[in-house]
């Protein structure tokens, strides 16, 4: 007996060393007589072995053995033939003129050949034949298909399924005879499925009809181009007892719960159909039905009841999987809609003593979202028991759930802040100490109260840290948020500690972070000792330390503005606008773009405020999202009129100014304030497609219709826009300047028209008024043997949709630090208009519906986290922008649900301009 120990890298292939050249000599044993079905096995083996391990044989040999092997046929020995069928197919891509052994394949298909020989020369076959050959073997495959054998037919079923991407014409001719095989009740016990034969009776007990499952996975592949074609097979094969197969049926669930996702008008029948199968004999069954429903978009309480109360019930299973499998997604649901999972609490709270960690993990973590403000301490009290019990990955969910909380219910921050001291000193690894910073590092930004006791426990940690990307993390937070505490004296010991004792970069972290507390203090004897401790560093054995050192000392000396410019700098790029426009950049096909470097300044610096505000809406929306379940399918186009981030709108302004740039009776406005979202002034059928940009200017406002003739064999010339302003009683508020029409439109080529308008009251109005639009243009035909177009033409006129110019349009969303600093501010000498309403209509389902389109209609930035859904029934939206002007507009949205009645809102609007009307202007939008 040997005591070696075992080399985990050493060579897996079963203890010997295979090389292909070798194995590929050894074939010559296909050419002997007689064949040794035993040998041809051992050596079959070890191709196998090659071809599964990544080797890959040039097609030369490839070619032979692949004839070499055909040769095996002559012998009947059931063993070698099913090794041949494997290699042979593994073959068949590399090798070449496979299509000869076409005709000794095709034997074992015919009428009498034994089961196991019939279907593995299917699976063979169909890798074999190309698009040109599939029809010679159609008749054959059919008849595979409604084979009485399950094994036969599966076989059939599944290769139908490969040829499906080259011969797609010819396999749904077989329609007739996979529906045959979904409905018919042939089982599949046993693994080759012998048939049904006394000697396996045994096996018929375990049934699992697996060829039903696959001839309704072959059906949605021939039918997945037709809506209703899919409706009416889910329908039929969605009855009860129509499949046995619970794979089967699962795959009927999937597709039901696409359909209702797809399309609005199926999801009533689909959610029927899904409630139905919570009621199935199978488990699987049944927690596939519940997980869609559960994931399904905005689902409402009364459709997600039963499906929540068929996962209650797995909760007291005796199988550990089974309850996992329920925590699991209720745990997921919980995120969307606690107050939906509530009714399960009392199972849940079962679970958390449970002896496997994983389902007490995921059932605390559930019971963290679903509790309410008063049970936080009670369930953390539980939490503290087992946290040592359970591996990294389960703390960090824990740890995950937490920071929720903290944002959630500042006023349990004391105790939350506890705890994650308690387990940062425990030991782990990074990952997971990595959350709990995390953790601690939001409680700092987003709960003001705890920043000096999460400092002070930060600062501990650091003393004994292993990690050096977090000390340096930490540190910088120290750097940033110690100065401004009342005693930012006491954290100048933690930080030079770092200095002398730890390595480089935590060093060089260290003297940066020393720095700022140094750079514009008022207090001369701490901004002594920091340039004594500076200085010190001077004499580091690092480069970096010694040059921070260097450069903050410099720093110190000049005018605190300067100095603070280049250590206490947090304004930063906008990420998101950053990697898109570089993406853009990079992706270019124009050759001419990288003639020049990329240009920086394109880029919106954001304020840190800016970027906290941004950061928190992501992680309560990551924790908590609104109503909106994740959905699978293809992503939904956002709603006409969103409001887009600072950012993103200040990045649109700039493409719009660098267009106009280019024309000259633009270029003379100025930059773009505001450019709109684009609207739609046409249905994209029609012969005439038109949409609408609006720019705002300091003194005017520019209308940019984009056009498109898609009329064949037609050019329109001299195309304009007469954009007339309603009449109003009083004065006009715009006045008509110039239009730039379109030259020439080709057919599907796109055209501009510019309408420009002055502002007949100057740059501090703001005209509201709704435009008609009428297309005029010089109609031409084709030539269809020149191609050029006719002399002759004539004179047409296409009227569209009306355009609005609300006071959206002289609004951009933007950042602030205090809401309500800023409600107090504009509503001491601004302007203030009140509204009250009903939002109805199917594409409000709720608050978070309510709040994404409020937003996106005042285009208004939420603030604090308000667009962010915490209570299914009241919710107070906080939305600030800024004017054209730069002045400030806030609004307070009061918003209440009703199964009833819907969403009840009054909104409120203050603004610093007064007299334009604006405030009343932007309220208009929602009439």
């Amino acid at each position: 007996m040997s005591y070696a120990k075992k080399d985990e890298d050493a060579d897996h292939s079963g203890g010997f060393k295979l090389d292909r050249t070798s194995v590929f000599q050894d074939a010559r044993l296909f050419n002997s007589s007689p064949i040794s079905p035993r040998k041809c096995r051992t050596l079959l083996t070890k191709i196998a072995v090659l071809l599964f391990t990544g080797e890959k044989f040039p097609t030369n040999e490839a070619t032979t053995l692949f004839f070499g092997i055909s040769k095996l046929f002559q012998n009947k020995d059931p063993s070698l033939r099913q090794m041949v069928y494997l290699i042979l197919k593994e073959l068949a891509h590399t090798a070449e003129d496979v299509i000869m052994s076409t005709s000794i394949i095709m034997k074992d298909m015919t009428v009498g050949s034994e089961i196991i020989y019939k279907a593995n020369s299917i699976r063979a076959l169909c890798r074999i034949i190309d698009a040109t050959t599939v029809q010679g073997i159609e008749r054959l495959i059919k008849t595979a298909i409604v084979d009485k054998s399950p094994a036969v037919s599966s076989a059939a079923l599944v290769s139908s399924y490969h040829l499906l991407p080259i011969a797609r014409d010819v396999v749904r001719r077989w329609q007739s005879e996979t529906q045959e095989a979904a409905s018919s009740s042939k089982s599949g016990g046993g693994f080759l499925s012998f048939g049904g034969s006394s000697q396996h009776s045994l096996a018929a007990a375990n049934t699992n009809y697996m060829n039903q499952y696959h001839a309704i996975g072959l059906l949605y592949q021939m039918r997945s181009h037709d809506r209703m074609a899919l409706v009416k097979m889910v329908q039929q094969y969605g009855a009860a007892g129509a499949v046995k197969s619970p794979a089967g049926v699962m795959m009927l669930v999937r597709l039901a719960a696409r359909l209702a996702e797809e399309d609005p008008s199926l999801r009533k029948p689909m959610m029927q159909m899904l409630d139905t199968w919570l009621r199935h004999k199978s488990e699987m069954v049944v927690f596939e039905a519940a997980k869609a429903i559960c994931n399904m978009p905005d689902v409402s309480d009364a459709e997600a009841a039963q499906a929540i109360h068929a996962l209650q019930s797995f909760l007291t299973s005796p199988r550990a999987v089974t309850k996992f499998s329920a925590i699991r997604i209720l745990h997921s649901f919980a995120s969307f809609k606690p107050q939906a999972v509530h009714s399960a609490n009392p199972d849940i709270e079962a679970l958390i003593s449970n002896t496997n960690r994983s389902i007490a993990t995921f059932a605390i973590t559930t019971l963290l979202k679903t509790g309410n403000e008063s049970s936080v301490d009670r369930l953390m009290k539980q939490i503290a028991g087992f946290m040592a019990e359970i591996t990294d990955e389960f703390k960090i969910t824990i740890v995950e759930a937490i920071r929720t909380l903290c944002m959630k219910f500042p006023s349990k921050q004391a105790g939350m802040l506890t705890f994650l001291s308690g387990i940062l000193r425990d030991e782990g690894g990074y990952e997971f100490k990595r959350a709990v910073v995390e953790s601690m590092f939001d409680l700092i930004k987003f709960v003001p109260g705890s920043k000096e006791e999460t400092l002070s426990h930060l600062c501990e940690f650091i003393e004994d840290c292993e990690f050096t990307k977090l000390a340096v993390r930490i540190l910088h937070l120290i750097g940033v948020e110690g100065p401004k505490t009342p005693q930012p004296t006491k954290y100048i010991r933690y930080i030079y500690n770092r200095v002398v004792l730890e390595n480089a970069l935590v060093r060089a972290a260290a003297v940066t972070a020393l720095a700022k507390f140094g750079v514009g203090q008022k207090d001369p004897e701490v901004k002594k000792s920091v340039r004594v401790l500076l200085e010190r560093c001077l004499d580091d054995t690092d480069d970096e330390v010694r040059d921070r050192a260097a450069l903050n000392l410099r720093l110190m000396q000049e005018e605190d503005d300067i100095a603070e410019r280049f250590i206490k700098n947090d304004s930063m790029f906008s990420l998101s606008t950053f990697e898109h426009k570089l993406v853009m950049y990079v992706t270019s096909n124009d050759k001419s773009v990288f003639a020049k470097a990329f240009d920086i300044n394109s880029v919106p610096v954001v304020s840190h405020e800016q970027a906290l505000a941004e950061e928190r809406t992501k992680k309560l929306t990551t924790a908590t999202p609104t109503l909106k379940a994740p959905s699978t399918g293809p992503a939904k186009p956002k709603v006409n009129g969103a409001a887009e981030g600072p950012a993103a709108g200040a990045a649109a302004a700039q493409k719009y100014t660098q267009t106009f740039s280019r024309i000259p009776e633009l270029a003379a406005y100025g930059p773009v304030l505001k450019s709109s979202h684009v609207v739609e002034l046409t249905e994209s059928e029609t012969e005439y497609v038109v949409s609408a940009v609006k720019h705002v200017f300091k003194e005017h406002v520019v209308i940019q219709y984009d056009i498109k003739n898609t009329l064949e064999s037609t050019v329109l010339e001299n195309v304009t826009v007469l954009a007339s302003p309603a009449e109003e009683e009083e004065e006009p508020t715009l006045e008509e300047e110039f239009i730039i029409p379109a030259t020439a439109l080709k057919t599907n080529e796109p055209g501009i028209v510019y309408v420009a308008f002055r502002k007949v009251h100057g740059e501090a109005s703001f005209p509201i008024t709704t435009f008609t639009n009428v297309l005029k243009f010089t109609s031409k035909e084709i030539d269809p043997v020149t191609g050029e177009a006719e002399e002759g033409g004539y004179e047409d006129e296409y009227e569209v949709e009306n355009l609005e110019l609300s006071g959206a349009d002289f609004v951009s969303p933007a950042f602030t630090g205090s809401f309500d600093h800023v409600w107090e501010g504009t509503g001491a000498s601004g302007e203030e208009v009140s509204e009250t309403l009903v939002l109805g209509g199917a594409s409000v389902k709720g608050l978070g519906d309510a709040a994404e389109q409020l937003s996106s209609a005042l285009s208004l930035q939420p603030l604090e986290g308000t667009d962010v859904i915490i209570s299914n029934t009241t919710h107070t939206l906080k939305l600030y922008g800024k004017s054209v002007t730069g002045g400030r507009v806030a609004a307070l949205v009061k918003m209440v649900y009703s199964a009833k009645t819907g969403v009840t809102v009054k909104v409120s609007v203050r603004t610093d301009d007064t007299g334009g009307g604006l405030a009343q202007g932007i309220i208009g939008v929602l009439s």
